[in-house]
């Protein structure tokens, strides 16, 4: 370590310690507030010039590293064991186990995906590729390995986005690969006279990397069909390297191979042409009909492909023909991409289409009888339409676009693989036949699977109902008949930020049940019902923190897998693994294999229950009443004006840039004083919660929920697993969580704290920088938001408290006392720094107003933590790099210059460029808080 680590080492060794001090002094003074006390403490330290901004950097360093390093330990912990030759071992007694049924019990069960693994990307790359790497590393390998460092980076673009992507599914089809070998050479052994036509797949990936325009307007068709192609390019490199590989003294796969090889060079060229400017007319024709020509090195289907390799295998030695099954395989579940691709639209995207075809103005009610009685004789009487690229350029509706793009890469690109379209904040019947009309006119409605959302409050309510009056619809029955699929979507972003996260939990539950309920009393059969769990991979998203089980049974319990069961539906599970968070599990080949094993032991286990007796669900009367309440605090919260008010106190700007997708859903305004919680979307929604220090909406309710009846609900949570791993979740929350953290924010916004700062004599050079926040922040409604909200909340975290003393601690995870005080000194930290960044700024001289900007609006910007712009705008108000006179070189004479260049160096060096140093380190604060709680941040 470094003299400037040790110095810094030496001047924050105590601080742990310290704020126990402070913390026990609150038993006799219950309104101090450690750590706002100890963040005031720093920051006397940093503006008398004690420590300094160099000596913050390195302690923040080793506290981000900390964090960096137990986050590994916990996903080393969660994935255990993580070494390729124990997970070998495990599948293959998995195998033997699933043998002794017989080889028809063998087969079905390995011959269908056990869990289709989709990996999505919203704002979620908390890191660089580089730390991503290291974090992986670190969970394969457990303790005993340094952490080198972490770096800064910047938001990721969309193409990074899909690199990632890409990695990852790449990782998820070498473990594939490997799980079926294994399980080929157990039905070696077992089946000597059928193993032959085993075809084991017991995994499926998707994604929507690159085709989620939900929301977004910066990714163009170009960008899907250019995805597509790179997919198409990787996957056919895959297949062209694995046959490769085996020893083929027959030269049966020479043709093969070649065949491939030429497919891969045509994808290749296709790829460079769809890669460049296609603006211009002409270089789009150019491309298109590259593209669309017939060309024989084209190969859009398989199905010859996969033929001839099934001939192989029927004849081939048998150590060949074991080796080209998982080949096969790959090639029936992967096809000519990385999976299946998921194309994401929202509603009011299909609504503005529909209403075209309709022959109705804007103010059409979509949900109207008329529009469905107008639906029904449109799809009847539909006739379907050929497209080419050129529609595809000039279509300027949104929705209409993506079907067209679906279209192209099933005529031209993929002809095998089934594309998901998901519907966002789908709320009506008549969403889904829109998108089945345009499906049929463009011809793809065999080869698409229409996907509603479910995860809005209305949605959630009444999504029995929409799925009653869904599956009323003969022309959707006969589709879905025809696909052999109903899909449908449940997402725990919105849902948890609208209804909270047990609630959201307990809704997406009930819907699940009442899916299969639907299906079964309409009579579809020989349909599957397909669930698309996007749960996310945070504690403040959705997914559980505890086990693996845990975490596959949050989002798909063990309640409503058994609907399915009991109503002979087959179910399809997908699950998302979003972004950094998600990426991470497939980091590196040992990391995935360690994954989809534990995948596979839950869902083996899970699918062997018969019934489910778990009271949870037989005493409806208290747990329907629970989720009652807890959704009723959670609206309350959510429409109330304080909780708004305290969670913009600074925007996003807590935030790390995560991602190519934009936070907001529009533009931004000048201040964030209006901002409203709708109109930012649930992950930085969440994220806030953490990074002030109090997961609202995991938390909050559960306290007032069972305080009437406390004993009773705590007998019944102590009987029943699935109210066992919701409190699990919400006590690991609390854990974390801390309402005097929370409350500390907001005494960055009080006037009284300002004025009273300098009293006495106290930091008399600060006292005109002090007396000037207070003035102008006497009057803000911050710092009493903060404190109408932290009182409710403590009312509330005091009732959960006592309800958690009465729940056998055996059930509750184990006490990390030592991680909670790290976290409050992250908060006091970065408290120091916010109060030296208002200092810095309140103390830099007055400037004439510039572009209607004047130096209230920069103090505004700076309070709402706006620091990049406010340093934009401050260096262009004091510029270092102005022309003189002597630059000039002009031959009319003048008399020596009068006017003197401004001194503006020092200004940047002791007062602009200090408050964007703190802020750049207030966000490496950010990224260790996240880490602690396992999320993006």
């Amino acid at each position: 370590m470094t003299k400037q680590n040790d110095k810094a080492k030496d001047a924050f060794t105590n601080l742990t310690s310290r704020l126990g001090e402070l913390y026990n002094h609150t038993s006799e003074s219950p309104m101090s507030n450690p750590v706002a006390q100890l963040g005031f403490e720093l920051s006397r330290k940093l503006e008398a010039d004690d420590i300094n901004l160099g000596q913050y950097a390195a302690a923040i360093e080793d506290l981000e590293r900390g964090a960096f390093a137990r986050r590994a330990g916990i996903l080393h912990e969660k994935l255990s064991p993580t070494n390729e030759a124990e997970n070998s071992k495990s599948i293959a007694k998995m195998a033997r186990a699933s043998a002794q049924a017989g080889y028809k019990q063998f087969s079905d069960q390995w011959s269908k995906p056990l869990l289709n693994c989709v990996f999505t990307a919203h704002p979620t790359f908390l890191m660089g590729q580089a730390d991503y790497r290291m974090l992986a590393e670190l969970a394969a390998a457990g303790k005993g390995r340094a952490v080198t460092g972490t770096g800064k980076h910047a938001a990721p673009t969309i193409d990074e986005e899909h690199d990632a992507a890409l990695a990852a599914i790449n990782c998820a089809a070498n473990a594939q690969q490997q799980i079926a070998a294994l399980l080929v050479h157990t039905a070696k052994k077992s089946f000597p006279d059928k193993w032959r036509k085993f075809r084991p797949s017991p995994f499926q990936f998707g994604t929507w990397v690159g085709y989620d325009m939900d929301g977004r307007t910066d990714i163009s068709w170009t960008t899907s069909i250019k995805f597509r192609l790179l997919e198409k390019y990787n996957q056919l490199d895959r297949y062209v390297i694995s046959l490769a590989a085996i020893d083929d003294k027959q030269g049966d796969f020479a043709p093969i191979i070649k065949r491939l090889d030429q497919a891969r060079a045509h994808c290749g060229e296709m790829l460079e042409l769809f890669s460049g400017d296609l603006e211009l007319p002409e270089s789009l024709s150019a491309a298109a009909n590259a593209l669309t020509a017939n060309d024989r090195a084209k190969l859009i289907s398989l199905k010859p492909i996969i033929s001839k390799l099934e001939a192989i295998i029927g004849k081939a030695d048998a150590n060949i023909a074991a080796a080209i099954i998982p080949i096969v395989t790959a090639m029936k579940g992967q096809g000519l991409g990385s999976g299946t691709v998921h194309f994401r639209i929202n509603a009011s995207q299909l609504h503005n289409a529909i209403r075209r075809r309709l022959g109705s103005d804007d103010n059409l009610v979509i949900e109207s009888r008329s529009a469905l009685s107008g639906l029904r004789r449109l799809i009847a009487n539909i006739k379907s339409v050929d497209v080419n690229f050129a529609n595809l350029a000039i279509e300027t509706t949104t929705a209409v676009r993506q079907f067209l793009a679906i279209a192209q890469i099933i005529k031209h690109i993929d002809a095998d693989n089934p594309v998901r379209l998901l519907i966002a904040e789908c709320e009506q019947p008549t969403t889904v036949l829109s998108a089945l009309y345009f499906a049929k006119l463009f011809g793809i409605d065999g080869r698409i699977d229409i996907s509603p959302l479910f995860e809005t409050e209305t949605a959630l309510e009444h999504g029995g109902r929409f799925l009653d009056a869904l599956l009323g619809e003969e022309i959707y029955r006969d589709y879905i008949r025809q696909r052999g699929i109903f899909a449908i979507q449940t997402g725990f972003s919105d849902a948890g930020r609208f209804l909270g996260q047990i609630p959201a939990a307990l809704a997406i539950e009930r819907l699940q049940g009442r899916m299969a309920q639907l299906m079964a009393r309409h009579g579809v059969k020989n349909v599957s019902a397909l669930i698309f769990n996007t749960h996310g991979e945070s504690m403040g998203r959705g997914a559980h923190p505890g086990s693996m089980n845990e975490r596959l049974h949050h989002p798909m319990s063990a309640w409503a897998r058994a609907q399915f069961r009991s109503n002979k539906i087959p179910l399809i599970q997908e699950v998302s693994f979003q972004g950094g968070d998600g990426y991470v599990y497939f980091g590196s080949q040992p990391l995935a294999l360690a994954l989809l094993t534990r995948i596979m032991e839950v869902q083996i286990e899970a699918g062997a229950q018969t019934g489910n007796d778990d009271p949870f669900y037989t005493q409806v009367d208290l747990s329907l009443d629970f989720y009652r309440d807890v959704r009723d605090t959670q609206a309350h919260y959510f429409q109330d004006k304080s909780y708004n008010r305290t969670l913009m106190a600074f925007g996003l700007s807590l935030l790390n840039e995560t991602g190519s997708r934009k936070s907001r859903r529009q533009s931004d305004v000048t201040t964030e004083r209006d901002l409203s919680l709708r109109r930012i979307r649930a992950i930085p929604h969440n994220a806030v919660l953490q990074q002030l220090g109090y997961p609202v909406n995991v938390i909050a309710g559960i306290g007032e929920a069972t305080a009437e009846d406390s004993e009773t609900l705590a007998n019944l949570f102590a009987r029943s697993e699935r109210g066992q791993s919701l409190i699990r979740l919400v006590t690991w929350s609390n854990q974390l969580a801390s309402i005097k953290t929370m409350g500390a924010y907001g005494e960055i916004f009080n006037g009284a704290f300002w004025a009273t700062r300098p009293y006495r004599g106290a930091e008399p050079k600060l006292e005109h920088a002090c007396l000037d926040l207070a003035e102008r922040l006497a009057v803000d409604n911050r710092s009493s938001a903060f404190r109408q909200l932290a009182t409710q909340l403590r009312v509330d975290g005091l009732k959960l408290r006592r309800f958690a003393e009465l729940l056998p601690q055996k059930i509750l995870p184990i006490a990390d006392e030592e991680r909670r005080r790290t976290l409050g000194v992250l908060h006091a930290l970065r408290l120091s720094l916010m109060q030296h960044i208002f200092l810095r700024a309140a103390q830099i001289p007055p400037f004439s107003r510039r572009n209607d900007i004047s130096r209230d609006d920069i103090l505004e910007m700076v309070f709402a933590l706006r620091i990049p712009d406010a340093v934009a705008l401050l260096r262009d108000a004091y510029p270092v790099e102005a022309p003189e006179v002597k630059d000039f070189n002009l031959d009319e004479p003048a008399s020596k210059s009068i006017s003197k260049s401004p001194e503006y160096a020092r200004i940047r060096s002791d007062y602009i460029d200090v408050i964007e140093r703190s802020y750049e380190l207030m966000l490496r604060i950010s990224t260790a808080i996240a880490h602690h709680f396992g999320a993006h941040g």
